[in-house]
C-alpha cells in the first residue's frame, strides 16, 4: 500500500514499523509500496524511491529487519508514467480525493506512451520519444541493482492499472505508429525490454515478477486473453 510518507523519496521510520510489524507479525513476503525508480515516476511528490544510491541505505535498514524476522522481502518497482505528479492523498484533516499537483506545489512534466491524459482532470502527458524509453529502460537497470544491493529477495515491476509499461501495452493509452505501436507485439515492446533489462543484472536465485493488469474493462481495450499472451512471453524473457 502506498505510504504516502517519503521526503525525496528515502525509506523513514514510518516504513521501516509499517513493514517491519508485517515480517513480525508472520508474513512470508512482505513488500514494498510502488518504489519509483525516477523522480518524474513518483505517483505521488512523497513516494518511495529508488532513483539515487543514496536512497540504497534505508531500504536495506528495511529489509534487514524482515529478514531477521525469517520474512522474503520485496519491492515494486514503479514508473507512475501519465498517473504520476499527484498530491498526496491525505492530510491532518484526513483522506481527501486525488489531484495533480499545481506548479506552485512543485508539478513536474508526465510521461505517456501517447499524449492522451488519463482523465479529464489529468495533465496531458508528453509522448516519450526514443530517448526517453531509453533513459527509463537504464532507470529500471539502475533501480534493480539498487533493489538487489539494498537485499531485496523478490523483484516486481509494477506494470498494472494505468502506470507507465501499461500505458505502452494498453490500445487505450498508446496510439502510436511506430516500434512501440499499433500491433499487440509492438505495444509489448517496452514491458517485455523491461523485463529482458532487469533479468540480466539481477541475481537468478533472485525473484523477477511483474504486476499486469488482466483488462480495461473497456471496449477495444487491453484483455485477460492478451495478459495471457504476454504472460507468456514475460516468461521468455525471465520473469519467474
Amino acid at each position: 500500500m502506498v505510504q504516502i510518507s517519503s521526503n525525496g523519496g528515502f525509506a523513514s521510520d514510518w516504513h521501516l514499523v509499517h513493514l517491519g510489524a508485517r515480517a513480525a507479525g508472520g508474513a512470508g513476503l512482505v513488500m514494498t509500496e510502488a518504489t519509483a525508480i525516477e523522480a518524474r515516476g513518483r505517483i505521488s511528490i512523497n513516494d518511495l524511491g529508488i532513483w539515487k544510491d543514496e536512497h540504497v541505505a534505508g531500504l536495506r535498514r528495511l529489509t534487514e529487519f524482515i529478514h531477521g524476522e525469517g520474512a522474503v522481502p520485496g519491492i515494486q518497482l514503479g514508473h507512475g508514467g501519465r498517473k504520476a505528479s499527484y498530491a498526496p492523498s491525505f492530510d491532518k484533516d484526513g483522506i481527501r480525493p486525488l489531484v495533480h499537483l499545481t506548479e506552485a506545489q512543485g508539478a513536474w512534466p508526465v510521461l505517456g506512451a501517447s499524449a492522451i491524459p488519463f482523465d479529464d482532470d489529468s495533465p496531458v502527458p508528453i509522448e516519450t520519444t526514443q530517448q526517453d524509453i531509453d533513459d527509463v529502460l537504464d532507470a529500471y537497470v539502475a533501480a534493480a541493482q539498487r533493489a538487489d544491493a539494498a537485499g531485496f529477495d523478490w523483484i516486481e515491476v509494477h506494470a498494472a492499472h494505468g502506470y507507465l509499461p501499461h500505458c505502452f501495452y494498453s490500445p487505450i493509452s498508446n496510439v502510436r505508429d511506430d516500434r512501440n505501436g499499433g500491433t499487440f507485439e509492438n505495444r509489448v515492446r517496452v514491458t517485455r525490454q523491461i523485463a529482458q533489462r532487469v533479468r540480466d543484472v539481477i541475481p537468478d536465485r533472485k525473484v523477477l515478477a511483474f504486476r499486469l493488469s488482466h483488462t480495461d474493462w473497456i471496449d477495444g481495450g487491453w484483455t485477460t486473453d492478451d495478459t495471457i499472451a504476454m504472460a507468456r512471453l514475460l516468461k521468455e524473457d525471465g520473469v519467474d
